[in-house]
């Protein structure tokens, strides 16, 4: 790439504003998956899905604690993989992060789809596969530009979206209580009524926490964000403070609306709960209005997981765990290689969504699909560690403490560990934490011999790198 007049600047540059943060903080966690995917809950669980989205509500306000602490403490690009880097070693680091820019790769094939599906029922005489396309060339250059169009972009998705939930929130409020746009005041005998609050036994409660569990996976980048802000400390500080209202209100407060409205086994609500609620109100142009919405997250996460893949991909490779390259930044100050290659990685994947729907593409869904389960683990073992080193060399950087630590970290482990047996257990998530299984052993293996390869060349006299030689 030429350059003209000025070079380009040394490392990511802190282009996003606090608006941009707390925008990404509060929209973080709203995915397509609590639009799409939670009508799948409901029917697995009932009116109990609401305890699933509770318990898994809030194993990631307690992971999302333990990374603000270290977040706050040593704001870094990478994020989690960087104080695994630290803290477990740097095979710790190097899985992580690359199964986390492998998930996120994914994420972009599939949120490219999603809302090609949208506006090709939209624009019918423009091709599906154009439609991807064509999202995926007009995100790529918007987080190509500068961190501050990326921000400004995520900045009015997120808007939308959690416009778009409170007004449901308030619509679904009145309804309830019997004032317009309801008839008549519904109480809670659909909580209790159809088989009870727990139709399918408690046993569903976990069946639930597997189908909603990914939906919460994204709260985590406002930490990746914050390195590239003016004041990271701050921004990673009120992200984590707010975490627990953001999961109760647009998680648990919407859930709560539809489950109450309308019955569980509404057929309309599991293939669509909330243009269900709104329809069952009258209100006109629900299916439409709710498009735009979905369209909205769905294009807000392919924004986010583009920078997010590149945000890691940047920070393997200047800890040596990828091409140089990925290192290097454009005269925006964006990492302009790793995002080119996680947005290749994310075109074949696209292509392979059309293609080989059935097969490549659905390994790649089930070989990712746990990802969010090892980067929660690995957060949790990294604060361990990294606590008792900040407490003993920089203590006044405890700015953000997990609460009852190290006990609250242990019981997180536990609730984390649980849940993959059980996926191991149940025949909805086996093949998929199989699949994660393997793919993190492969990567595990690649980083354990590039670790032999590097040590190896060390013992022969060979030079270290800079990276190598700060860690000797």
């Amino acid at each position: 790439m030429v350059h003209m007049g000025a070079d380009p600047p040394e490392g990511l540059q802190a282009g996003l504003k606090n608006r941009h943060l707390s925008m990404i903080a509060i929209g973080g966690v709203i995915g397509a998956g609590l639009f799409v995917g939670s009508g799948a809950g409901i029917a697995a669980a009932g009116p109990g899905i609401l305890i699933s989205y509770a318990l898994t509500g809030l194993l990631v306000v307690l992971v999302m604690r333990m990374l603000g602490e270290m977040a706050a403490a040593s704001p870094v690009s990478g994020s989690f993989s960087a104080y695994a880097d630290r803290a477990l070693g740097r095979w710790a680091g190097f899985t992580i992060g690359w199964l986390y820019w492998f998930f996120w790769s994914v994420v972009l094939a599939v949120e490219a789809t999603a809302a090609a599906s949208i506006l090709t029922g939209w624009v019918p005489a423009v091709p599906q596969w154009a439609w991807a396309l064509l999202v995926m060339i007009v995100l790529t250059g918007t987080n190509l530009i500068s961190v501050g169009s990326f921000g400004e972009f995520e900045f009015w998705f997120a808007g939308i979206k959690v416009v778009a939930i409170v007004v449901f929130l308030v619509v679904g409020a009145l309804a309830i209580f019997g004032l317009p746009p309801g008839d008549h005041a519904v109480g809670l005998s659909n909580l209790t009524g159809h088989g009870g609050f727990l139709p399918h036994g408690p046993g569903a409660i976990l069946s639930g926490m597997l189908l909603v569990v990914f939906s919460f996976m994204g709260s985590e980048i406002v930490t990746l964000a914050a390195s590239e802000s003016p004041n990271p400390v701050t921004a990673v500080r009120k992200a984590v403070t707010s975490v627990i209202w953001r999961i109760a209100l647009f998680y648990i407060g919407s859930i709560a609306v539809i489950v109450t409205l309308l019955p569980w086994n509404d057929r309309a609500v599991s293939q669509s709960p909330y243009v269900a609620v709104l329809t069952s109100l009258n209100i006109p142009y629900a299916g439409t209005v709710m498009d735009v919405v979905v369209l909205t997250a769905v294009l807000s996460c392919l924004n986010s997981g583009l920078y997010t893949a590149s945000r890691m991909a940047f920070s393997l490779g200047e800890r040596g765990d990828a091409p140089k390259s990925f290192a290097t930044v454009n005269r925006g100050g964006v990492p302009a290689v790793a995002i080119w290659a996680s947005v290749a990685f994310g075109f074949i994947a696209t292509i392979f969504s059309y293609t080989s729907k059935d097969t490549i593409f659905e390994f790649l869904l089930n070989s990712s699909g746990a990802v969010a389960l090892f980067v929660w683990l690995v957060i949790c073992f990294s604060q361990l560690r990294m606590r008792r080193v900040i407490e003993r060399e920089t203590p006044e950087r405890l700015t953000v403490r997990m609460w009852l630590y190290p006990w609250l970290t242990y019981a997180t482990i536990g609730l984390i560990l649980f849940v993959v047996g059980y996926m191991f257990y149940a025949p909805a998530g086996r093949k998929q934490m199989v699949l994660s299984v393997v793919a993190a052993v492969v990567v595990l293996a690649v980083g354990l011999a590039l670790e032999r390869r590097r040590a190896r060349a060390a013992g022969d006299g060979a030079p270290l790198s800079k990276d190598e030689a700060q860690r000797v």
